[in-house]
């Protein structure tokens, strides 16, 4: 996984893996999450992403749009 450096902020992310029609999310408290094309949607997907990369807002986009709409806990 890679570490998600969010700017000087607080985020409940710590680290993301993204893989063709997924991303998996690693959490503060140690969960991880998978969302995929099929679970979230490819927009969706294709938005955290881009967040993740950038190191920005990702927490706030999960929290707002896709918190339920993972496809499994892995941890």
């Amino acid at each position: 996984m890679q570490n998600y450096n969010a700017s000087g902020h607080d985020a409940g992310v710590v680290a993301y893996e993204i893989a063709t029609d997924s991303i998996s999310v690693k959490f503060r408290d140690g969960s991880v999450y998978l969302y995929t094309n099929k679970s979230a949607g490819p927009a969706a997907i294709a938005e955290m992403k881009m967040l993740a990369k950038r190191g920005e807002g990702l927490t706030t986009y999960i929290n707002q749009h896709v918190r339920d709409h993972y496809q499994e806990k892995l941890k």
